[in-house]
């Protein structure tokens, strides 16, 4: 299984983005797919997870409400909506799979991963 983040780039606080989680090698229905984030200096952080169907999706706190991750199973791929974004925000952000567990906010319960995308936040 292959994934590849795409869609980030540079907007000002309280903008939008729309991440693409690109999977291929095998069917998108298997896997629950959860996005995380790395700030310059922090360690990897979980944003959101969908499940496979049916999709109940987690979030994390700090983006709860201004976040948004649906998926597209016909076209292979997971979105994840931010909105009214903060400089906070600003990371490299990358989907990661998985088919053991249904809405795990743990990256160590994720057995496949990709290429993240750099989103930065200016105030």
């Amino acid at each position: 299984v292959q994934l590849q983040a795409s869609g980030g780039g540079s907007v000002q606080a309280g903008g939008s983005l729309r991440l693409s989680c690109g999977i291929s090698g095998r069917a998108a229905t298997s896997y629950a797919v959860g996005w995380f984030r790395q700030a310059p200096g922090k360690e990897r952080e979980f944003v959101a997870v969908i499940p496979w169907s049916p999709n109940r999706a987690g979030y994390a706190d700090s983006v709860k409400g201004r976040v948004t991750i649906s998926r597209d199973d016909a076209k292979n791929t997971v979105y994840l909506q931010m909105n009214t974004l903060q400089p906070e925000d600003t990371a490299v952000y990358s989907c990661d799979a998985t088919s053991r567990t249904r809405r795990s906010q743990d990256t160590k319960d994720y057995d496949y991963w990709g290429q993240g995308t750099l989103v930065t936040v200016s105030s």
